[in-house]
C-alpha cells in the first residue's frame, strides 16, 4: 500500500478557487451577480477575475504579495476573492468603518503592493495615504508605497480618481485568456487571503488564511447550511468579514446568484428580497433590528428566507418575531481565526415537536462544530481538563482543525499564545450540553464576578430583550465597592425621546422589570440609555468600548437610592466636554444635572 505516488492525475492542491471555473463550464449563462441593473452571468465573471489576474501580473504582482481593498459588497470586491489569489497574489479586504490612521496602519503592516479604493471611500483613503507617505518619510522609495487604483461604480459611474488607474480599465486591458494556477498556487497551504480582527476585545492583528483552510471551511458551511444549487444569495453580510464567511466562494461552488447591495439597511435589504427572490443571507443579530425596525411591515414574504446569524445568541424573544415573518433562522458562532462559523446549530427533526419558546431557546445554542473542525471542546485551561457535559460546568471553547488560521501576521508571540498544547483558545466561555451541543455563555471579558459569581452578560441581555420598549442591549461589568464588579446595562429604546427626568423613571422601571426574571445578584445597578450602541462594521457591539465608560461610574451604597458618580472626570460646573474616542467611535460626554452621560455618539471617519 506504502507504493503509490501522489501525481498531478491523484493529487491537486485544495483550493476554493477551482469553484469559479466549474460554475463558469456548468453554469455558464445563470447569473452571478446582480447589483442594481447589472448583471453578470458566471461566464462573465470568470472572464472579469482572469482579466483581473492577468493585470495584476502585468503590474508585477506575484505570489504572497498583499493586495489591499477598501469597498463596500459590489461586484469588484466580490471578483477580487477570485482574480486576486488567481494572480498568486493575498486578498486584504479592509473593515470600510475603519478611520484613515487605522487604514494606514494596516497598509503599513501588511505591506500592500495595490490599494483598491472604491469611490465612497476616496477621502478616507487619501488621507490613509498620506499618513502612510509621512509614517515611511521621504527617503523611502516610491515602491514600498501601495499603487492606488480607484473602483468606480459601473451602475453609475462618478469619475472619481484617486491614483492613475481604475478598476475597469484595469479589466479591460487584461487578457480573458489567462491561464492561472499554472505556476501560481504550489502548495494548498500557500495564504490566500488576510483579514484583521475586528478589535473586540484586543488590538487587531492580521489572520492569515490558507487555501486549504478555505476550500475547507467553504465545503462544510455549504453542506451543514444545507444551501441547496441556485440560491440567491444577499451580501447583508459585509465580504471583508472573514470573506464574507467563505461564501464569496460558496455561492459559485452551488452555481447561485450574488445580490449586491452597498449599504444593509432595510429598505436595499427588503427591496432586494422581494425584487430577487433571496433565498439565503447572513449576519449579526442586527439585521433583525433592522427588518423589524425599519419596512417590516410592508415585508412580505412568499417563500422562506434562511438566514445565517453569528455573534451574540439572539433574544428567543427576537427569534419569535423575525421567523414570524417567513425567515428561518440558524445560529452559529465563529470567530476571524476559525476562517468565520466555527459551530453551526444543526436542526433535530425531534424538535419540531417542542412549543415555539422552547425551539428558540434550542436556536440560541451555538450547535456542534463545523465539518472542517477536527475537534471542539471546553476546557479547564489552568489543568486542560474537560469540563462535564451537563450544560452547566463552563470552562473556555478550545479548537482545532485544518481550517484553523496559518497565524498571525508578524506576530509569533501572539500566535504562540493562541495555540496552546495543540489547541486555539477561543477566550469564549461556554459549556457543553448533555447532547453533545455547544453554548457560548460569554466572552472570557465579558463575564462579570459579582461577589465570587459569575454572571454571564448575555443571559442578563436575554432578560432585557423581552421589555417591549427595548431595542438593543448590552450588559458589560460595573466597579462595585462591596461586591467587586457588578451589571451596567446599555440601551436603546424604541421611543423617540426621553427626557432626563423620564431616564430615571424608566431607569427604575427597568431595573424593575429584570429583578422578576433574574436572582437579585444579576440586575443591572444601572441603566445608561443611548441613541446607538457602538458596533462594528460587522454589527458586533463593541462592548470594550461600553466597558471603558462603565468605568467613570461607581456604586455608592451608603446613599438611600444608589447614586452613580463619575470618576477621574472635571468638577462640577466645568463646561468642557470630554471626548473618549475608540478606534471606530468617538463619543462626546458632557456633564448635565452633576452626572456625565454620553449625548452624542458619532461614527469616526
Amino acid at each position: 500500500m506504502d507504493t503509490f505516488q501522489k501525481c498531478h492525475t491523484n493529487y491537486t492542491p485544495l483550493t476554493p478557487l477551482t469553484f469559479l471555473p466549474r460554475a463558469a463550464s456548468v453554469y455558464r449563462d445563470r447569473i452571478s451577480v446582480i447589483y442594481g441593473h447589472i448583471h453578470f452571468t458566471w461566464g462573465q465573471t470568470y472572464e472579469r477575475c482572469l482579466r483581473l489576474a492577468c493585470s495584476l501580473r502585468t503590474l508585477n504582482i506575484g505570489k504572497n504579495d498583499v493586495v489591499s481593498v477598501l469597498a463596500p459588497n459590489i461586484p469588484a470586491l466580490y471578483e477580487m476573492h477570485f482574480g486576486v489569489p488567481m494572480a498568486g497574489a493575498v486578498l486584504n479586504a479592509i473593515n470600510t468603518r475603519l478611520d484613515a490612521n487605522n487604514i494606514a496602519t494596516i497598509l503599513k503592516h501588511s505591506e500592500a503592493k495595490v490599494f483598491f479604493v472604491d469611490y465612497q471611500y476616496a477621502p478616507v483613503a487619501s488621507e490613509a495615504m498620506r499618513l502612510l507617505c509621512d509614517s515611511r518619510g521621504r527617503k523611502v522609495s516610491q515602491s514600498s508605497i501601495p499603487l492606488v487604483i480607484v473602483i468606480d461604480d459601473v451602475d453609475s459611474p462618478k469619475g472619481i480618481r484617486l491614483g492613475e488607474l481604475e478598476y475597469e480599465n484595469l479589466l479591460s486591458n487584461g487578457n480573458p485568456n489567462y491561464v492561472p494556477f499554472s505556476d501560481q498556487i504550489l502548495d494548498e497551504w500557500d495564504p490566500i487571503t488576510l483579514n484583521y480582527t475586528s478589535g473586540t476585545t484586543s488590538a487587531p492583528k492580521g489572520v492569515v488564511y490558507s487555501h486549504r483552510g478555505s476550500y475547507l471551511s467553504t465545503k462544510s458551511l455549504i453542506l451543514q447550511w444545507e444551501m441547496k444549487s441556485e440560491p440567491v444569495y444577499l451580501w447583508s453580510l459585509p465580504m471583508f468579514h472573514c470573506n464574507g464567511w467563505t461564501f464569496t466562494w460558496g455561492v459559485a461552488a452551488r452555481g447561485g446568484t450574488n445580490v449586491c447591495i452597498r449599504n444593509a439597511c432595510a429598505e436595499e435589504m427588503c427591496h432586494a428580497i422581494t425584487e430577487h427572490k433571496v433565498t439565503h443571507m447572513c449576519g449579526a443579530p442586527i439585521i433583525f433590528s433592522i427588518l423589524l425596525e425599519g419596512n417590516s411591515n410592508s415585508l412580505i414574504l412568499n417563500h422562506p428566507v434562511e438566514v445565517l446569524i453569528g455573534g451574540a445568541p439572539p433574544p428567543p424573544s427576537i427569534l419569535e418575531k423575525i421567523e414570524k415573518l417567513g425567515f428561518h433562522v440558524t445560529h452559529a458562532y465563529g470567530l476571524t481565526e476559525a476562517t468565520g462559523p466555527a459551530l453551526i446549530c444543526e436542526w433535530q427533526t425531534k424538535w419540531n415537536l417542542l412549543p415555539i419558546n422552547e425551539q428558540s431557546k434550542l436556536k440560541a445554542r451555538q450547535g456542534i462544530s463545523v465539518l472542517s473542525l477536527a475537534e471542539i471542546d471546553v476546557k479547564d485551561l489552568e489543568t486542560m481538563v474537560s469540563v462535564p457535559r451537563d450544560g452547566k460546568s463552563v470552562g473556555e471553547i478550545v479548537i482545532r482543525g485544518s481550517s484553523i488560521m496559518k497565524g498571525y501576521l508578524k506576530d509569533e508571540e501572539a500566535t504562540r499564545k493562541a495555540f496552546k498544547n495543540g489547541w486555539f483558545l477561543t477566550g469564549d466561555i461556554g459549556v457543553i450540553h448533555p447532547d453533545g451541543y455547544f453554548e457560548i455563555k460569554d466572552r472570557s471579558k465579558d463575564v462579570i464576578i459579582s461577589g465570587g459569581e459569575n454572571i454571564s452578560s448575555i443571559e442578563v441581555e436575554a432578560v432585557l430583550y423581552r421589555h417591549p420598549n427595548i431595542l438593543e442591549a448590552a450588559v458589560v461589568a460595573m466597579a462595585h465597592p462591596f461586591f467587586g464588579e457588578t451589571p451596567c446595562a446599555f440601551i436603546t429604546t424604541r421611543l423617540k425621546s426621553v427626557t432626563k427626568k423620564e431616564e430615571t423613571k424608566k431607569e427604575r422601571e427597568i431595573i424593575e422589570f429584570c429583578r422578576k426574571s433574574l436572582p437579585h445578584f444579576m440586575v443591572p445597578k444601572k441603566i445608561v440609555f443611548l441613541k446607538e450602541l457602538p458596533k462594528n462594521a460587522t454589527g458586533k457591539i463593541q462592548k470594550f468600548e461600553l466597558r471603558a465608560l462603565a468605568k467613570t461610574y461607581t456604586v455608592n451604597e451608603e446613599q438611600k437610592h444608589t447614586k452613580y458618580q463619575s470618576k477621574n472626570v472635571p468638577v462640577l460646573g466645568d463646561p468642557k466636554p470630554i471626548f473618549f474616542t475608540t478606534m471606530q467611535t468617538q463619543f462626546t460626554i458632557q456633564q448635565q444635572l452633576g452626572e456625565y452621560m454620553i449625548i452624542h455618539p458619532t461614527t469616526v471617519r
